[in-house]
């Protein structure tokens, strides 16, 4: 091949990249107008799914930490928690402890623990985590009482009173 021949094929390359780079500025605009329609819809959904999947409904908390429960829930984490979880917002096989009683309810967190399939499958919190930690929590088969347990030493660890 001759030079003229190499340039031609290297420009011809180049326009063809460069009109198809064009389209993705279309492409961003029209993505960003239907989620903020749909946004309002979504709303209704986070509120819902603000105590999760499960049967509980309305977890009363004591004031101050009952120190009995959260002996118990931390003998809980060190069985079948520890392994995964750490006590920090440091993240191990699933997301750190640490803080969680202020982003998520105690329902959700109760419902969680005791109905981790169905939360992981419907609930968008949960599904999020799932993308972040990348490995689904496996069901403990706890019990109510274990839950709630459990609860009282996250509050526990996050400072409550």
């Amino acid at each position: 091949m001759n030079i003229k021949t190499i340039v031609f094929i290297a420009l011809t390359a180049s326009v063809s990249f460069a009109s198809c780079g064009g389209s993705n500025e279309e492409k961003k605009d029209t993505a960003q107008t239907p989620p903020a329609a749909a946004a309002p819809a979504a709303a209704p959904a986070a509120a819902e799914d603000a105590k999760g999947h499960g049967k509980f409904t309305n977890v009363e908390l004591t004031h101050p930490i009952d120190a009995k429960m959260a002996a118990a829930g931390e003998k809980v984490y060190d069985v079948k928690c520890a392994s995964c979880h750490k006590l920090s917002d440091e993240k191990m096989v699933g997301p750190g402890w640490k803080g969680v009683t202020d982003r998520r309810s105690p329902e959700w967190i109760m419902n969680f623990v005791t109905n981790t399939d169905e939360m992981l499958d419907k609930d968008a919190e949960a599904q999020a985590m799932l993308e972040v930690c990348m490995v689904r929590m496996p069901n403990q088969n706890l019990s109510d009482q274990d839950a709630r347990d459990i609860l009282e030493f996250m509050r526990k660890n996050d400072g409550k009173n």
